[in-house]
């Protein structure tokens, strides 16, 4: 019995509970639907949220904890023999040696790393992998395996009896509850805004994890480098030593060079998306046909869907040594990765943002306002100018917005097309890297996780962070200085 199986029971009930809901409804108002405080569709959902809401919570808090409970069972069931039998094979000689010294509780004298792999061994056995775990170890953890399996086993069926007698009983109380008087719209508009209320409390907790999950790693990082030679350094080689005679391991972490790279690679997109796909927007509300307009738009939105890595593709095999040829036949020395490509490559990925959210919004600006500029003498290129773009000017600032996380945030393009050279320059025409480039290399490596090497990352993360938010607060501030004129 799994956890997707009782998830489909909950939804039948549920859909079962809207349908007894409505018809209990129109049984009772004898045929005459207006005595009905609400009309019939309002008592189906309410039985149905009420059949499924207390269910679903319960099937979340039992996934939650299950995890946990059962790995503590499991491992609280193991005996001294057999956490020995595993642990001389799985241990180096020095953790098992300080394990069989403290022998009078053995699950507490495994570090956490080792109780992660001796979880890791019991669980692919009950999985039947057994031969991703060691040959020499499967006897002694077995047992374990086997308990395991049968505890999964009872948690599904009783999770399954759970959901099903509160749902079945929370179907059945609310179904006797329904009669003409019933204020059914109340109730589920009640129970609908609660749960607006938890979406948005969610969405407002999860960004503060998030601030939270950067903000302790990168104090954690400062503590090792200070601030003002990450914020202000000029050379980033974050190659720390692992060992005291290692060599090679300059260990900089001026990240000026990454900042650089990323704004130049954004901004030489947003030079080719803005106004292409402004115009674009422009010409498809404002001048082409319907017939040129249903054709063209789902083609430029196309471009939208392409993945980032066929676009990396089509930048270091033809944009690339396209560049590289036209800068040689002129005398000046391109690298064969270098920003423009990556940046203009970029910018056609991200023209369909562009052009398909500035066309929703000038779609969106009132034909009297075009009318009574036509009205007055102006012609269309002037209403265009002096009306619709001014009118439409917060939504085209919030899709250039959009436009610019993008670039800032891709990484694929800018590995393939500008390389991961931390160059401290400003010339298109040579190798550059990013922040998201680093981020994804540095964590890819194989740094253990509290060296400044990979604490780096949450540092950068921080601040590429608070930089969209001063570029999203400012944004801001003007969308609202200049909607104040067409409210």
């Amino acid at each position: 019995m799994s956890a997707t199986f009782t998830v489909g029971l909950l939804l039948l009930l549920s859909l079962i509970g809207y349908v007894m809901g409505r018809s209990r409804a129109v049984t009772v108002a004898g045929g005459s639907i207006a005595t009905l405080h609400s009309v019939p569709n309002y008592y189906g959902s309410y039985v149905a949220l009420w059949a499924g809401l207390p269910a679903l919570v319960l099937v979340l808090i039992w996934m939650a904890l299950r995890g946990p409970v059962m790995d503590w069972l499991v491992l609280d069931g193991l005996s001294a023999q057999q956490i020995e039998s595993w642990a001389r094979v799985m241990l180096p000689p020095n953790d098992l040696q300080n394990l069989l010294s403290n022998i009078a509780d053995e699950t507490a004298a495994l570090t956490e790393t080792h109780r992660q792999l001796l979880l890791i061994n019991i669980k692919n056995l009950a999985a039947g992998q057994a031969l991703y775990v060691n040959p020499a170890v499967v006897d002694a953890i077995q047992p374990a395996a086997d308990h395991l399996r049968n505890l999964r086993g009872l948690s599904d069926w009783t999770l399954f009896g759970g959901v099903a007698a509160l749902s079945g009983g929370a179907l059945a109380f609310c179904w006797s509850r329904i009669n003409p008087d019933f204020r059914a719209r109340n109730n589920v508009e009640r129970v609908v805004t609660w749960l607006l209320i938890l979406s948005s409390t969610i969405a407002i907790f999860t960004t503060i994890g998030i601030v939270l999950s950067l903000l302790f790693e990168s104090i954690r990082f400062f503590t090792k480098v200070p601030v003002t030679e990450f914020l202000f350094g000029l050379h980033w080689s974050p190659q720390t030593a692992i060992r005291a005679d290692q060599v090679g391991s300059s260990g900089s972490f001026g990240a000026i060079p990454l900042f650089t790279g990323t704004m130049l690679v954004a901004v030489i997109a947003m030079v080719v998306a803005a106004p292409v796909g402004l115009m674009s927007a422009i010409y498809l509300s404002e001048y082409a046909p319907k017939r040129v307009r249903s054709l063209v738009k789902p083609v430029l939105e196309i471009l939208a869907g392409v993945p980032t890595v066929v676009y990396g593709f089509f930048a270091i095999l033809t944009v690339a040594p396209f560049i590289r040829d036209i800068g040689t036949a002129m005398g000046l020395n391109v690298s064969s990765q270098s920003a423009l490509a990556a940046g203009v490559v970029m910018g056609v990925m991200i023209v369909p943002f562009v052009s398909s959210l500035a066309d929703d919004v000038i779609n969106a600006v009132p034909q009297a306002l075009r009318d009574g500029s036509l009205g007055l003498g102006a012609t269309k290129s002037e209403t265009i100018k002096q009306v619709v773009l001014p009118a439409a000017l917060p939504g085209i600032v919030g899709a250039l917005l959009l436009a610019a996380s993008r670039a800032i945030g891709e990484t694929m393009i800018v590995v393939m097309a500008a390389g991961l050279q931390a160059n401290l320059t400003l010339n298109p025409l040579d190798s550059v890297t990013t922040v998201t480039v680093q981020i994804k290399s540095i964590l890819v490596g194989d740094q253990e996780f509290d060296s400044a090497k990979t604490l780096s990352v949450f540092a950068l993360g921080l601040v590429l962070f608070a930089v969209t938010l001063v570029l999203n607060v400012v944004a801001l501030r003007i969308v609202q200085k200049y909607r104040e004129k067409y409210d």
